[in-house]
């Protein structure tokens, strides 16, 4: 409760004095006189129960809410009492006020008990939920004290709670897919580690000496770093995703060149695989403000994720239109379809299917984790649904309102 509140409390509890000693049958100064022994009464009375108050500051609720009811009687019974000495000219009417006064106090003093243990319970429970909160043995509800101000921090208790525990799987699941990536970065690094010293130990000892032989051997070479440098690269990429450090060069742009320039350079790797690569592009595509590069890439990736698990002599298609409120760019593959188990887990990071998806010809499961971080990095979405033997992944920008 604020100051403010306090005084205007207290200066409206004056007047109203006041005027009710006004109003009655007596003249004014003996109602003046009787407001004022009434009032001082009640201040003496009031300013020992705020001492007590200040005393138990730190004490349970339970208590406090005891000490202000009885604190509240005893200044109702002290101004009556001084009040009653200026008022009652004989004992027999002022017996008469002290028994009144000392029924309201009993009735009062135990509805005051009654009260602190309900508030005293209830903020125990508070506590002992907070700390198992605090442990990290989040209950699923926290029990809902009677009082609405309790009643709404045993909400907000039950909310973190829950949040906590949202954090908890969250982080559970990051660190799952973090091990099974060190576990298929390794293997991938491995790989063309092992290509690269088979092939200078060869060259080193001299085992080959043809010219033709010594170039294809710098080549796998090339080969074998340039796969290096794709793995670095996607994990660096990834790791700026993930910590949130991303950072994108927004620009007016059309989505419908990054598509054709994504359809022309990965005609090659398609045409080595036997696989058609068709798009269809709805023209005329309009301009998004978007990050170049970032699109590109999910393209990109999108594209060689459906060309390395298609089935040679079959087609892959990237489709781009718009709709009301968006742009889509999808791409379909013809991969077999995927689980429907693990489905929702295929844009995780290191995930491979055991099935549509084979060990050594995806990298080390980056590319769809990293499509994903970026167009969420554009507040789009990317989805993917099995669809004719195969699988279609779609990610929709917004048009700009």
């Amino acid at each position: 409760m604020s100051r403010w509140a306090l005084l205007v409390a207290a200066v409206g509890g004056l007047a109203c004095t006041l005027a009710v000693a006004l109003a009655q049958p007596l003249s004014k100064a003996d109602a003046a006189e009787l407001a004022l022994v009434a009032g001082a009464g009640a201040l003496a009375t009031g300013l020992v129960g705020g001492g007590v108050l200040y005393v138990l500051r730190k004490g349970s609720i339970g208590a406090q809410a005891v000490v202000v009811a009885a604190t509240s009687l005893a200044a109702v019974t002290g101004g009556a009492v001084a009040a009653s000495k200026r008022m009652f000219v004989n004992s027999h009417d002022l017996g008469a006020l002290w028994v009144v006064l000392a029924a309201s106090a009993t009735v009062g003093i135990v509805a005051a008990l009654v009260l602190g243990q309900r508030v005293g319970r209830a903020s125990r429970s508070l506590e002992a939920a907070a700390q198992r909160i605090g442990r990290g043995d989040l209950p699923p509800n926290v029990p809902s004290p009677p009082t609405g101000e309790l009643a709404a921090l045993a909400g907000e208790l039950d909310a973190m709670a829950t949040r906590l525990e949202e954090v908890r799987t969250r982080e559970r699941a990051l660190e799952s897919s973090r091990r099974e990536l060190v576990s298929w970065v390794s293997h991938d690094l491995r790989t063309p580690l092992a290509g690269i010293r088979a092939v200078t130990e060869a060259l080193e000892d001299g085992l080959v000496s043809d010219p033709e032989t010594v170039g294809r051997y710098h080549r796998t070479l090339r080969e074998e770093a340039e796969t290096l440098t794709v793995l670095v690269d996607d994990l660096f990429q990834l790791s700026r995703i993930q910590a949130g450090t991303l950072h994108l060069n927004l620009e007016r742009s059309s989505i419908g060149d990054l598509v054709s320039d994504a359809v022309a350079a990965a005609e090659p790797l398609a045409r080595r695989r036997g696989i058609s690569l068709v798009g269809q592009l709805e023209e005329p595509m309009p301009e998004l403000v978007l990050s170049m590069p970032e699109i590109s890439r999910v393209i990109r990736n999108l594209l060689e994720n459906a060309i390395r698990h298609s089935r040679p002599d079959s087609t892959v298609l990237l489709e781009a239109g718009t709709e009301p409120d968006h742009v889509y760019v999808s791409v379909t593959d013809a991969c077999g379809g995927i689980p429907e188990a693990e489905i929702d887990r295929v844009f995780q990071t290191g995930f491979r299917s055991a099935t549509a998806r084979t060990p050594g010809h995806d990298g080390a499961g980056l590319g769809l984790a990293i499509a994903r971080g970026l167009v969420e990095a554009h507040k789009g979405r990317i989805d993917v649904v099995n669809e004719s033997g195969g699988c279609r992944f779609t990610f929709q920008l917004s048009l700009p309102s």
